[in-house]
């Protein structure tokens, strides 16, 4: 089956800025995604627009295609309460997750206080041109249920109330 709109995809890659290693989901569970729901860069969804299970791939994306040019001066103080991660004590250069309004964003911090962080609300990858290689492990079509949420569920459902 090929890879088209409201197809459920799971797919493994790597992930590489000038030929050096960003991170790779190859040790993990494979990342999934309902075809045409939005969930997906737009430049990694249009390659994989047709695969099929089995196939492997490389595609470059320029910043437009994936995480955007990086827009300087967009530091936000936050409180350290709303800063998601597994750290007990946050450092400068490290990323933590926030929740906000406008969903889960990756955030860099720049500088630590006793109660609040600046961070720099540009995603880490903002602004680079990425490489992904790209191994689609399975393809089939998505439940209704599945395209109604946006996501792919585990077996047994998603484990959230809509």
């Amino acid at each position: 089956m090929q890879i088209s709109k409201n197809s459920a995809v799971e797919f493994h890659y790597t992930l590489s800025e000038a030929g050096e290693q960003i991170e790779s989901s190859t040790n993990e569970a494979p990342l999934t995604y309902i075809h045409g729901s939005e969930g997906m860069l737009p430049g990694l969804e249009k390659a994989l627009e047709g695969k099929e299970a089995g196939e492997k791939f490389s595609v470059t994306l320029e910043p437009s295609e994936s995480y955007g040019e990086r827009v300087d001066d967009l530091i936000q103080r936050i409180p350290l309460k709303h800063l998601q991660g597994d750290v007990k004590v946050w450092k400068p250069g490290m990323t933590a997750m926030v929740s906000s309004n406008q969903g889960r964003h990756q955030v860099t911090i720049v500088k630590v206080g006793r109660f609040n962080a600046d961070c720099d609300l540009n995603h880490p990858f903002a602004g680079k041109t990425l490489t992904f290689d790209v191994e689609v492990i399975s393809v089939r079509e998505a439940t209704s249920e599945e395209v109604s949420h946006g996501h792919v569920h585990a077996e047994g459902g998603c484990g959230h109330s809509h």
